[in-house]
């Protein structure tokens, strides 16, 4: 498609600076964990990492994918959150006892949605179990449910061989992939996420507490998401914090205890939202353009982007973005709504940070005999001068 531009920019409701002064961003903190990440929800900006694509233990992180898996059964009606879901011997409380539970008993039937509760704020495996058994029939079949939706979130350094976490060699992920599931789980299981912000919750007469201590921190609002914790991995956290319209995912992996990868992760999520913020500089449904139409019944289409688009930026950069727009060459009738006609770049200064298609928000039909006629005869004299 050949594409002529049509304006040297557009603009983005920020205020432009002549002459713009650097921006300085200072480094990010150093941690001491084994691999961290800090992404923005909107726009999957990764804004600090260490170590983010090197495959470590997830530990209890796995629960993330557990309670992803079920949701999306739930969303498909495969199951429901009325189930009444009968406990086998394998997710018997009994069968994990040095590790964390919701204390299910073999034999009883035990809600779907306490059953979720007991999985993201008690942590509990044997809640993990039982849910994989209800969801696929044996926790094995669960686990090919697992991976096959990693593959299909693109979480390309992630392989599970069970619902729990428990360490195994088959075992791995890393800060990267688990911000991602992280990512899918608030974008696309809107019922399922407020649990991970539930504090505490009680089960057979027993009261455990949310191991996430930093929905317990009012100097930063963090709404979820899930620890993790085994020797062979150690400390990990995967949170989700907001400030404004703002939303920023962390997670840090094999820290060195429940109080660092708490600091941790609150530096991350601090330092993020101090010195960037998120802005979608055109919306959809907005026209970004008016270009000119050949051979139709109207002179003019609006034009706008498709799909939704973020840009996290530092906030010293925001007021320097620009948008050039580049229309398909000679556009004529007839065009259908949502034909791509043309793409738009956003610039900071002369470096383009993102460029996506401009699709027609109107169709256009073509025009009638004698219009087209005079729009071929404008279009010759054009051509001529």
């Amino acid at each position: 498609m050949k594409l002529i531009k049509i304006a040297s920019a557009i603009g983005l409701c920020f205020t432009s600076l002549a002459f713009a002064a650097p921006t300085v961003v200072p480094n990010p903190p150093a941690l001491g964990a084994k691999g961290y990440v800090l992404m923005d929800f909107k726009s999957g900006e990764v804004l600090v990492e260490k170590n983010a694509n090197t495959p470590l233990n997830p530990a209890s992180l796995t629960k993330l994918m557990t309670a992803y898996v079920a949701g999306q059964e739930m969303n498909a009606g495969n199951i429901s959150a009325e189930d009444s879901v009968l406990i086998s011997e394998n997710a018997w409380a009994k069968k994990f006892p040095d590790s964390s539970k919701m204390f299910i008993e073999v034999g009883t039937r035990v809600n779907m949605m306490d059953l979720y509760r007991g999985l993201i704020v008690q942590s509990g495996n044997d809640a993990s179990v039982a849910i994989a058994e209800h969801v696929a029939g044996s926790a094995d079949a669960f686990v090919m449910l697992m991976n096959s939706w990693a593959a299909r979130l693109g979480l390309d350094n992630t392989s599970f061989s069970n619902p729990h976490g428990l360490d195994s060699e088959q075992l791995y992920s890393t800060p990267y992939d688990i911000a991602k599931l992280g990512q899918a789980i608030i974008r696309d299981l809107p019922e399922i996420y407020p649990l991970y912000s539930e504090r505490s919750f009680q089960y057979n007469g027993i009261t455990q507490y949310n191991r996430n201590g930093l929905l317990r921190d009012r100097s930063i609002n963090v709404d979820g998401m899930k620890t993790g914790f085994t020797s062979g991995a150690g400390y990990s956290l995967a949170s989700s914090a907001t400030q404004g319209d703002m939303r920023l995912i962390a997670v840090v992996m094999g820290s060195t205890s429940p109080k660092a990868r708490e600091s941790e992760s609150k530096q991350l999520l601090s330092y993020g939202f101090r010195f960037f913020d998120t802005i979608e500089p055109n919306k959809v449904g907005e026209p970004i353009a008016q270009p000119r139409v050949w051979m139709g019944d109207k002179d003019n289409v609006n034009v706008g982007l498709a799909e939704p688009l973020y840009l996290t930026l530092p906030k010293g950069d925001i007021p320097k973005l620009s948008a050039v727009v580049e229309m398909q060459q000679d556009l004529s009738a007839p065009i259908e709504q949502g034909a791509v006609v043309g793409q738009v770049m956003y610039k900071l200064e002369d470096q383009v940070i993102a460029e996506a298609s401009l699709v027609a928000q109107e169709p256009v039909e073509q025009g009638s005999i004698f219009k087209r006629l005079l729009d071929w005869v404008k279009k010759l004299f054009a051509s001529l001068f």
